[in-house]
């Protein structure tokens, strides 16, 4: 019988998973099972915590099932790799194959964490690596995506979908999807440990689905790296990811105040209610600050989608439709003195002028031989090319843009093929790591006209390296309950993954925009760092395609909780900075602050946001009560009866109207959130009354007249 390549980490024990019972520990090592079996037992060496629970011991960690697949096939790695472990834990060794390359192993401890590598000579034709880790019964496991279930994007919000936090019993392949896409090569267990693939190849992650008792994990490459995190505390080893795959952006105070979109603005000649428009920026976009500030709703942000220049996708050569956008560099100026913000829709590739110097010059990444929308892409790698989109950006900067939501880095992106891009690596490899080329891109260029950073990218698609650049969003989703459902899960797997600045599209990108979830959503998104409310079909909610049309409700909804985000905006923007500095997240589940609680793992719908405030948002139609898990060790008072104070370490049922979302402030601290039932009220009465256009926009126009008479401002550098 051939030796097989076993390999025994100890970790402290292990948190308790979604059960009342605590996960079952995994046996010793038994190393009788194949007396031609090797092992190598790597202990911890610092910073070891007492195990939880009375008696509890510390485990192995079993890694078996290592393999190399070659033309030839795969094979397994053999025992004689760690046949000579080193004194202080640490494993180096090497093996020849039946093909004649040498393989090495070798694992390097760093106090409570390894480095393990697996690397070959010759490298050449190695297709994949894989090894296994063995599971315990009710082990839970989370990180990796956004998305709720691998494959297509619409099975994240299927109507009764069951997917939660936990990721056991599914199975995902590591490859960037559209366009629910913020991925990580990364997860936790509550056994106590985490992994970090440190790969751009593409891989595959079996969490206990074809085998109820492991893990399996595969990367395609020529070598494989990965680092196994220990602690018994979930938060270090969410916090130890994130510091290196970052340290995550620090974006300025501004983007923690509500934002305001629209997917396409038409130039109209009235406004909704037929008010003519005699302003001279787009009518949409005047209509939405108009009525925000008639309505008392702060808006920090305003962002211009595509299309927003000439061509077939209005996105040609970084210019502006002045048909579109009459007098755009203008209206930046007039949404600054509202102490608002521009940024603008931007995609990795190219259009109009620009697309033919661009093939002409084999700026475009290749393999995209059956030309999409999004075509030519740029070839990030290759330094001309990007220079060259950076010079098209430059344009937008140039007028006071501040800013860019970036979109497409993971759709139509070529995979396969013999193809190289521009520094050498083959398309699969860029597939993966083309969004980090792409955020870096416009990071350096952006930082040129803001070099104090304040300034904000938004992603759509992002891996490992993204998170230092920017922030991210939900795309595209489903304006369903389950599509409500998927992104408070969403906003949770991304804060373990690293990315603690994220936001969604609030009511949803498609389908109809339904009240009662659209008012859920809006107290969602209040308690996420980014709201953003939009497209909402291209219109205001006092404009919808259905009855009623004029919508008071959720037009007081949303100036509820748009003012109750901006109130919050310097403590999101303190928890932003903890996590630039320590990489613990914004959004904080549960088991990163009561993980020794059964409970925190089971409450998937509550969330700590930041250190003081404990939310619960509601996502199903007709609910109007909801069970709140109080984390231990702090008192609890109920912001909509702050009379109520709850002892934490219980689960209590409070009431959930559909304007409450459950919202709780950590007994002493010096959060204040405002009377939030006398906002309401306020808000109610306010939305009656329609706003008068025909003053605002006049308003807007005199403000033109006395721009337009102003001497020229300096250019920007």
């Amino acid at each position: 019988m051939k030796s097989c390549l076993v390999i025994f980490l100890l970790l402290t024990a292990a948190v308790p998973a979604v059960s009342a019972a605590r996960s079952a520990p995994l046996a010793p090592a038994d190393q009788s099972a194949s007396s031609s079996a090797a092992a190598a037992v790597l202990p911890l060496r610092s910073k070891v915590l007492a195990p939880l629970g009375s008696g509890a011991q510390s485990r192995a960690l079993r890694i078996d099932g290592l393999f190399i697949e070659t033309p030839q096939g795969r094979t397994s790695l053999p025992g004689a790799l760690i046949a000579k472990p080193q004194q202080n834990g640490a494993v180096e060794g090497q093996a020849t194959m039946p093909d004649g390359r040498v393989v090495k192993l070798s694992v390097v401890p760093d106090g409570n964490n390894f480095t393990l590598k697996l690397t070959a000579q010759p490298s050449t034709l190695i297709s994949k690596w894989g090894l296994a880790i063995e599971a315990g019964k009710d082990e839970f496991f989370t990180g990796i995506m956004e998305r709720l279930i691998d494959g297509p994007q619409q099975l994240t919000w299927a109507a009764g979908g069951t997917a939660v936090l936990n990721l056991r019993g599914l199975q995902i392949d590591m490859i960037l999807k559209p366009t629910l896409s913020v991925y990580a090569p990364f997860y936790i267990s509550s056994r106590g440990y985490a992994v970090f693939v440190k790969s751009d190849w593409p891989g595959h992650f079996d969490f206990c689905a074809t085998d109820s008792s492991r893990v399996q994990i595969e990367f395609e490459g020529p070598s494989l790296e990965m680092k196994i995190y220990t602690s018994r505390d979930p938060a270090e080893l969410v916090r130890e990811h994130a510091m290196d795959a970052g340290p995550p952006f620090l974006p300025p105070k501004w983007i923690y105040g509500p934002w305001r979109w629209r997917d396409e603005n038409t130039e109209r000649a009235t406004y909704y209610d037929g008010t003519p428009v005699t302003g001279p920026f787009n009518s949409e976009f005047m209509e939405d600050v108009l009525m925000m500030k008639a309505f008392g709703i702060p808006n920090s942000i305003m962002w211009i989608d595509r299309p927003w220049g000439p061509g077939p996708q209005g996105y040609d050569d970084f210019e502006i439709d002045t048909q579109r956008m009459p007098n755009f560099e203008a209206s930046i100026q007039w949404i600054k003195q509202q102490n608002s913000h521009m940024i603008m829709w931007i995609g990795p590739f190219f259009q109009g002028k620009m697309e033919e110097e661009a093939l002409a010059k084999g700026y475009n990444l290749p393999g995209q031989t059956d030309p999409p929308r999004d075509y030519p892409m740029v070839d990030f790698s290759n330094p001309a090319a990007k220079t060259f989109w950076q010079d098209g950006v430059a344009k937008l900067l140039k007028m006071g843009v501040e800013g860019f939501k970036m979109d497409r880095a993971e759709e139509n992106i070529p995979e396969s093929g013999n193809y190289k891009i521009f520094d050498g690596r083959s398309i699969r490899e860029d597939r993966d790591a083309y969004p980090p080329m792409y955020i870096k891109a416009a990071y350096d260029v952006t930082l040129k006209f803001h070099p104090d950073q304040d300034f904000v990218l938004m992603p759509r698609a992002a891996y490992t390296g993204s998170s230092a650049y920017g922030v991210f969003w939900g795309g595209d989703v489903a304006g369903t309950e389950y599509g409500l459902r998927a992104e408070i899960i969403a906003a949770q797997r991304n804060a373990v993954d690293g990315y603690p600045n994220w936001g969604t599209d609030t009511c949803g990108y498609t389908l109809l925009v339904e009240q009662e979830i659209c008012g859920r959503w809006l107290a969602f998104s209040a308690f996420t760092p980014i709201m953003e409310v939009g497209p909402t079909r291209n219109l205001g909610f006092w404009d919808l395609p259905r009855t009623p049309s004029y919508d008071t409700d959720l037009i007081a909804l949303w100036r509820l909780y748009a003012r109750l985000h901006d109130r919050l905006a310097a403590y999101s923007y303190a928890a932003a900075q903890q996590a630039h500095a320590t990489g613990m997240p914004i959004v904080r589940p549960l088991f990163l602050v009561d993980p020794k609680s059964p409970a925190a793992w089971a409450n998937w719908w509550t969330y700590q946001y930041g250190p003081d405030l404990l939310v619960s948002p509601v996502w199903k139609n007709g609910q109007r009560t909801q069970d709140v898990y109080l984390p231990r060790g702090s008192r609890w008072r109920d912001a909509w009866q702050p009379t109520k104070i709850y002892a934490g370490g219980k689960t209590i049922t409070v009431p959930a109207d559909t304007y409450q979302l459950p919202l709780f402030i950590r007994v002493g601290s010096s959060v204040d959130v405002g009377d939030l039932n006398k906002e309401w009220k306020d808000s109610q009465a306010i939305a009656q009354t329609k706003p008068d256009l025909a003053a605002l926009d006049a308003q807007v126009k005199a403000w033109f007249d006395k721009y337009q008479q102003q001497p020229a401002a300096a250019p920007t550098q």
